[in-house]
């Protein structure tokens, strides 16, 4: 790891990446802070959690749904077709809370031995504070909504907590991003969605709105990361990154919503894999962030191919 006498002396040289200069750390988070003040919400007071769900309308818009024009979605009536968008929503928000929980986690270990009373600290107990309420805002939708939670699969659950546990600090802003940028994509064309049912587009929203300045904060840092530290936590964030993509993506629609609205699993999961259309959406979903990932040296070697493996990054 880096020493605390090393990262004093660069933060006083002007710190420069592919993408040019860095900004100074603690005024990028001042500007968050700043955000935060004025554009934070109250999910239990900002939505109308007992206005009644419209018939016509959809949980999910209908070409984010995984099995959007596959033969099996030719043959699914309406009916099924608005039933299985309900089950996705609540499998994605079983995903996000899954992934807030590590997130928050990390971003705790991340402040440990960092200035208490600096604005990038404070800044980082801020989002924790709105993933606090986006898990819980989360679970209020998955419960109104009538369809059960999705948590990950036990391999993938056991599998996160090492992932978590030996992360570098670059690589817990890269699985941050990773975990951010693809939902939010998907949540950017849903909220303005009339198609879809307001509490979702309410949720969707607010998550959106905050969620820029998660993603604003992580980029930044993930920039300085990837300059400052040594080479091989560079290289063991590559690897990490990766094999967390693979995760994330296999781990984006639980295969049980198939069965709970009247499907075959496997023929569900097979057609989804075959799926152009659904893998056109992971990978537009992920671009920006690929592109940024690459820019910044984290797409290389034996880690760039899991990427690809993932389905993520096209080769």
């Amino acid at each position: 790891m880096t020493t605390a006498p090393d990262i004093a002396a660069t933060e006083r040289e002007a710190l420069r990446d592919a993408l040019g200069l860095l900004k100074d750390r603690e005024q990028v988070a001042e500007r968050l802070l700043e955000s935060s003040r004025k554009h934070s919400f109250d999910p239990d007071t900002e939505l109308d959690w007992d206005a009644p769900f419209e018939d016509d309308k959809w949980f999910w818009p209908p070409e984010l749904v995984s099995l959007y024009d596959t033969p099996l979605w030719r043959r699914m009536s309406q009916e099924q077709r608005k039933d299985l968008a309900r089950h996705e929503a609540a499998s994605l928000a079983s995903l996000g809370i899954w992934f807030e929980v590590i997130l928050m986690q990390l971003l705790v270990r991340h402040i440990y031995d960092k200035p208490l009373t600096s604005n990038h600290v404070r800044y980082a107990l801020t989002e924790i504070a709105d993933e606090c309420r986006h898990s819980m805002m989360f679970a209020r939708m998955i419960k109104r909504g009538g369809a059960p939670a999705y948590p990950v699969s036990r391999l993938h659950h056991n599998l996160a907590r090492v992932l978590k546990t030996i992360s570098t600090t670059p690589g817990s802003f890269t699985a941050t991003l990773l975990g951010e940028e693809i939902l939010d994509w998907m949540q950017r064309l849903t909220f303005p969605d009339e198609r879809v049912q307001q509490l979702v587009r309410g949720v969707t929203r607010i998550h959106v709105i905050e969620e820029a300045r998660h993603v604003r904060y992580a980029r930044e840092e993930l920039r300085r990361q990837m300059v400052t530290c040594p080479r091989w936590e560079a290289e063991l964030t590559r690897i990490s990154s990766g094999e967390a993509a693979r995760v994330f993506s296999i781990s984006f629609v639980n295969p049980q919503v198939y069965e709970n609205v009247g499907l075959d699993k496997r023929e569900a999961v097979a057609q989804v894999k075959a799926s152009g259309h659904r893998r056109e959406i992971m990978q537009t979903g992920a671009k920006r962030l690929t592109d940024f990932l690459d820019e910044i040296g984290v797409l290389r070697g034996a880690g760039r191919k899991l990427w690809v493996s993932s389905g993520l990054l096209a080769k």
